[in-house]
């Protein structure tokens, strides 16, 4: 019996040993935080390289939240998701009277809209390495001043976004991600409050992102 019972538990601990780690299950609904590094610069068309006071490019920090849904099927998880986020980036002034800026003013970034999609695969049991891509709205506020007189006005902007980011599962239901993303802003229009939107013009706006996010999946 004593021989039995050392056998079984030498075959129990070898198993442990040589099962492999169950893969993590990546399906379901998720939320998250994201904090990140944002930065929105005039796009190679736009690009004003004769005038060196001309602010070309605007950063701050990145927030907001997101929403997705996955389905894990194996070694690949196809998803789709949405967020909301804002950003402290805005021009700075040279000096007391010169406004920069994209040549249009003072801008801040305001809200950014995305809905898109994603795919993954399974580098690691709970490592999931992915790209995604989908569509992008979001608004510049724009304060222009002629030194007499000062007119603020919002662009809403439409665009693309591409992307690539790694993901890792803390627990069966929390995650942490670390993302980078590239957008493209080439239509937009003025809104005027209570008065009809302004007709829509082309843009050329890069936008490029660094995020961190924490999650949890239902």
């Amino acid at each position: 019996m004593k021989k039995i019972v050392a056998i079984l538990a030498a075959g129990t601990a070898f198993g442990a040993v040589a099962m492999p780690a169950a893969a993590e299950d990546f399906s379901g609904p998720r939320v998250e935080a994201i904090v990140g590094y944002d930065v929105s610069q005039a796009g190679s068309d736009a690009d004003n390289d004769l005038n060196d006071m001309d602010d070309q490019d605007i950063d701050g920090l990145l927030y907001g939240v997101g929403i997705g849904y996955d389905y894990d099927m194996g070694n690949v998880v196809l998803g789709i998701e949405g967020e909301y986020t804002d950003s402290t980036a805005k021009t700075e002034y040279s000096d007391g009277m010169d406004y920069e800026g994209f040549g249009l003013g003072r801008v801040d970034t305001g809200r950014d809209l995305y809905i898109g999609a994603r795919v993954g695969a399974k580098v690691a049991p709970d490592l999931l390495a992915y790209v995604k891509g989908g569509y992008t709205n979001a608004k510049f506020n724009v304060l222009a001043s002629d030194g007499e007189s000062e007119l603020k006005q919002d662009i809403n902007a439409d665009g693309w976004r591409a992307g690539a980011g790694l993901e890792y599962a803390l627990s069966d239901n929390t995650f942490t991600k670390i993302e980078y993303r590239y957008s493209n802003y080439s239509e937009a229009e003025f809104e005027n409050g209570d008065l009809p939107d302004s007709d829509r013009f082309d843009i050329d706006t890069d936008r490029h992102q660094v995020v961190a996010s924490v999650g949890m999946r239902f």
